[in-house]
């Protein structure tokens, strides 16, 4: 007589997407690119549809503008059509079968992430107008809450019990040490401000380590020490500047931490993190 054995579990946890994966976006994009191109006598055909698809707010809009040859600028497109965009989110509707997806794999108690190229604000706009969605994800990351667009191993780290220790610093760029659990001690410049270049909407810290790593390091516990302060925070007019201003700060900071007066905090006792 055989006995029946328990399945192995396969799936430690699902990530899924937002836009055009629960949520159809795409009528909203065309209403919206419809009405802003028809003020440059441009008629929207959805031919950028692919290029955008997946893209960041500023990648998007930079596809937009060049292929229809619009005399703004990105940054202009996005402060025009942002609004447009916001005054929509109560209008999207869910996918087929999105519903039934979230509420199977919650009854099924499966591990769910949210990850989506969209600024963390508007997907939590968007998820104000389906009950029960947020609730159903342990993690949610918008593009604005990575560095993958300006290509820097960064850290973006939650405020939540530091406001207070956010106050009494300024806005700018830092530099210093950073220990991680499983990989020892590198050098970093930090920011501590509002990306306005990104119109975070709070206060933020994310320091970017000068190391190349093969691989992510999420979910590390990671221990930082200031020494020191490079410039106060500024904004840019193109992500082209902002990526070049972020690789030098990173030069004064590989440099400065070279000096002894720096050096001697590499190996201190805080950074070691215990196991």
């Amino acid at each position: 007589m055989s006995t029946a054995r328990p399945l192995k579990k396969l799936v430690s946890c699902i990530i899924l997407d937002l836009d055009g994966t629960l949520l159809n976006t795409d009528g909203i994009v065309s209403e919206v690119l419809k009405v802003y191109l028809g003020k440059y006598g441009k008629q929207w055909d959805g031919r950028e549809v692919q290029k955008i698809a997946g893209k960041t707010p500023l990648e998007a809009a930079s596809a937009v503008v060049e292929d229809y040859g619009l005399s703004c600028t990105t940054n202009e497109l996005l402060s025009e059509i942002t609004p447009l965009f916001s005054n929509q989110w109560c209008n999207i509707k869910a996918l087929p079968g999105s519903y039934r997806l979230l509420k199977h794999l919650s009854g099924h108690r499966a591990p769910m992430a949210l990850a989506s190229n969209s600024p963390r604000e508007n997907i939590e706009t968007k998820l104000s107008f389906h009950q029960g969605w947020k609730e159903s994800f342990s993690v949610i990351i918008g593009g604005d809450e990575c560095s993958k667009t300006v290509n820097i191993s960064s850290a973006n780290l939650s405020t939540e019990g530091y406001a207070s220790l956010l106050s009494e610093h300024p806005s700018g760029v830092y530099f210093g040490w950073a220990g991680l659990s499983t990989r020892g001690d590198f050098k970093m410049v930090m920011s501590i401000g509002w990306n306005p270049y990104f119109n975070n909407t709070e206060k933020t810290i994310e320091p970017w380590l000068l190391h190349d790593f093969d691989e992510d390091f999420y979910g590390e516990e990671l221990r930082l020490i200031i020494v020191g302060y490079i410039r106060p925070e500024a904004n840019f007019s193109s992500l082209e500047s902002l990526i070049e201003k972020i690789h030098e700060d990173g030069r004064i900071a590989e440099e400065a931490l070279e000096l002894p007066l720096y050096s001697k905090y590499k190996g201190d006792s805080y950074l070691k993190i215990s196991t």
